[in-house]
């Protein structure tokens, strides 16, 4: 039943790996049967999410420690996604609630089963890469910043400023810690703790911004839902962008197509030009790429 994931973790773990990746991405229907898992690598914490109940897990589990040639896993956790409370059995070894794991060489405090994400997206990696190679001088504004990976990529790309905006006054002080991981020069780095929509003259505070990265949830129940607030985030871009920005933008439904986010820029936010769609890390490929992420580029006039 599970060599299609046997495979994925026997390639993966053929050579060390210091770094996070998806080893087996199921939630991309390529695997027939295997539609409700994910495989991650925290090291050296596997974590496996599955969106349904699983009988017999010694099978699932043997698949991956039978692919562990360098002895790197020390513990293989499950989380059941769609369970209430989103639970977490161990498979393997201790159970491990944090950890720092490395993605091109730069530090994240992770947090696997404590709540339903563990802390770093992991589909957002190409994102990440992209800001460390194009954000040298750059005032950078990122919205809905969760544990600000985005803001550490792109200081680590030696941006002026960082302005990280997010709700949660917990994820502003996990992406806090993340930036001394890394050893960053906390005068670069401003936080704005409090619900987007009540914020816009602080964020204004900061001048205007050279990239500005829209990364929001789907829905996040009292404060946002990006089929009726998207468009109210777009509008503000003109006040908030020097001439020229780069405006990086984020879908993450299967229920919104790829032109939603097409349309509502050029009703609220017409003075941005489409560059193209990022694309997406190779450990997510999906056969329907229409319902996964989506990640757009545009520029500002």
């Amino acid at each position: 039943m599970y060599e299609a994931l046997a495979s994925a973790a026997e390639e993966f773990f053929a050579q060390p790996q210091p770094e996070t990746r998806r080893i087996f991405h199921g939630r991309g229907h390529l695997y027939p049967g295997l539609e409700h898992l994910s495989v991650d690598w925290f090291g050296p914490l596997v974590l496996i999410t599955s969106y349904q109940d699983i009988e017999d897990t010694a099978p699932l589990r043997d698949a991956i420690l039978n692919a562990d040639k360098h002895e790197q896993i020390e513990a293989i956790m499950l989380q059941y996604r769609k369970q209430k409370g989103t639970p977490t059995v161990m498979l393997h070894g201790d159970e491990i609630n944090h950890c720092i794991v490395e993605e091109h060489g730069l530090k994240y405090e992770i947090q696997p089963g404590v709540n339903q994400n563990a802390g770093l997206f992991l589909d957002m990696r190409p994102l990440r890469a992209w800001l460390m190679d194009n954000s040298e001088g750059k005032n950078v504004l990122n919205l809905f910043a969760y544990t600000c990976s985005l803001s550490v990529a792109a200081l680590a790309g030696n941006a002026r400023q960082v302005v990280s905006v997010d709700m949660s006054k917990p994820s502003i002080r996990w992406g806090q810690r993340n930036h001394e991981l890394n050893g960053h020069d906390q005068r670069a780095v401003k936080s704005v703790p409090h619900n987007l929509f009540r914020s816009w003259g602080r964020i204004k505070q900061f001048g205007r911004y050279d990239t500005v990265l829209i990364d929001p949830p789907t829905r996040q129940r009292g404060s946002f839902d990006a089929e009726k607030n998207y468009g109210a985030v777009l509008k503000k871009l003109k006040q908030l962008t020097a001439p020229g920005a780069t405006i990086i933008a984020t879908v993450n439904s299967p229920y919104l197509t790829d032109d939603f986010l097409l349309h509502q820029f050029e009703r609220y936010a017409p003075q941005c030009r489409f560059v193209g769609m990022m694309e997406r890390a190779e450990e997510f490929q999906d056969q329907f790429p229409e319902k996964a992420l989506k990640i757009y580029r545009y520029t500002s006039s």
